[in-house]
């Protein structure tokens, strides 16, 4: 078994600096490690974790190496690891595998040796881990099976068994394990901590509304005053997308299929638009749907010369590139962040980040202070877990609310920030229901 597969073991003095920097942000997650330190809370559990590999996923993975576990990793995505940080925390003892520009195959065999280590508990960020193993388990074959396969071999029921409980950190993901429970096809239990108020509230709409603009910026250095932006979606991700861009000028017009989100967004001053009518005008489209072929042939076909397109969602679906090929008669490599497409006709279409994440590929992701957050969340559910292994259902639960509050609380302690308290008698009163008008 490969004790670790990364780019350079060199670089690990620079991820060192992150991560010293990283611990510097993240308050609360520093404060659960102090107790980690002393209860072990995790003694003896194996955890193989599928997540970015970055100087926030290193503070979380070293706090759950001091509760007292073992640590594997491997990333969910080929092109978001930070290569210093994955030599740092192999030097930390914990077993990475995964670099920046993985091919397909080697994107799922890093899965494959996070796997050989036996987990207890796994770890995701967007299911593929999870969703591999199910497919190894209902010997349903494809090409990441395989690729799983040639690291594994032959696949144990008792890999499976033996897993006792995960977690899930995004919307694209919680919609997988969803799915997999409907089917009743679920193996064991995953807290979906995406659906976390403490998560979802903060992580979603702020952190991924500041480093996708952040990864668009330092792609392309456009100025984004008085352009035209589409915002494809108007979820939590989309609507804090939507914010930060008309924050920074741009004209923003929402595109959206609920009419409850499109009604949401005309109410708070946005544009809503179809994308057949908004591809005749955007200047930078940028997706957050979680659903394929949103923007495809038909809208290419639309835009305008010089049109920039980048994903805030977590796979590399949303954009079909496939229809730019098809369309393109030309594309040229402007950067290992941008890609030119141009068309027959002349005109240039601009990708970002290969259509993936544009903000963990064309920058560094979330801020280490929101990350706080949600990683916190991540190592209270894990700790949940081990404490109730054999009282959980084979199904996606919620985070148990003391636990949402516990970060929010921490966070606003970290902050300096005191709230009100109810008193006594409002504490009755709203137990009460005689009172009336």
């Amino acid at each position: 078994m490969r004790e670790f597969w990364i780019k350079d073991p060199s670089y690990a003095n620079e991820g060192r600096k992150k991560l010293e920097w990283a611990e510097g942000q993240m308050k609360v997650l520093m404060k659960i490690r102090e107790r980690f330190q002393k209860d072990k809370p995790l003694k003896n559990q194996k955890i193989s974790a599928c997540l970015h590999i970055t100087k926030e996923t290193g503070v979380l993975l070293k706090t759950l190496m001091e509760g007292g576990a073992q640590v594997s990793l491997c990333p969910s995505n080929p092109l978001s690891t930070q290569d210093d940080v994955a030599a740092a925390l192999v030097e930390e003892g914990i077993k990475v595998y995964g670099f920046r520009g993985l091919t397909a195959k080697e994107y799922y065999e890093c899965i494959g040796y996070a796997l050989l280590h036996k987990p207890t508990i796994t770890m995701d960020d967007g299911a593929d881990l999870v969703s591999t193993l199910h497919k190894l388990a209902y010997g349903i074959r494809g090409v990441d099976t395989e690729y799983v396969k040639g690291i594994l071999g032959n696949f144990d029921e008792r890999l499976i068994n033996g897993i006792i409980g995960g977690t899930e950190e995004t919307t694209t993901g919680v919609i997988r394990l969803k799915a997999l429970e409907r089917k009743g096809m679920l193996k064991y239990p995953v807290i979906a901590v995406n659906d976390a108020k403490s998560k979802n509230l903060f992580d979603n709409p702020i952190g991924t509304g500041q480093s996708a603009i952040d990864g668009i910026l330092r792609a392309t250095n456009v100025l984004f005053a008085g352009k035209d932006v589409v915002i494809v979606g108007f979820g939590q991700v989309g609507s804090g997308i939507a914010e930060r861009a008309r924050g920074l000028g741009a004209k923003v017009t929402i595109v959206e299929v609920d009419p409850i989100k499109a009604l949401k967004a005309v109410m708070y001053g946005f544009n809503v638009d179809t994308l057949s009518r908004a591809a005749e005008y955007g200047d930078i489209f940028i997706t957050a749907t979680g659903n394929i072929n949103v923007i495809r042939g038909e809208h290419f076909e639309k835009m305008k010369d010089g049109a920039i397109l980048a994903n805030a969602g977590h796979m590399d679906v949303e954009i079909s590139k496939r229809d730019l090929e098809i369309l393109a008669k030309e594309k040229v490599e402007v950067s290992k962040l941008m890609t030119l497409f141009r068309m027959r006709d002349g005109r240039k279409i601009y990708l970002l980040g290969d259509g993936r994440l544009v903000n963990l590929v064309c920058a560094e992701g979330h801020p280490s202070e929101v990350m706080d957050l949600s990683f916190s969340l991540q190592a209270l559910c894990v700790e949940f877990i081990a404490k109730n292994k054999d009282k959980l259902e084979k199904k996606v639960l919620i985070v148990p609310e003391d636990i949402d509050r516990e970060v929010a609380r921490l966070k606003l302690d970290t902050m300096n920030i005191t709230i009100e308290e109810l008193t006594e008698e409002q504490k009755r009163y709203l137990n009460e229901w005689q009172v009336g008008t």
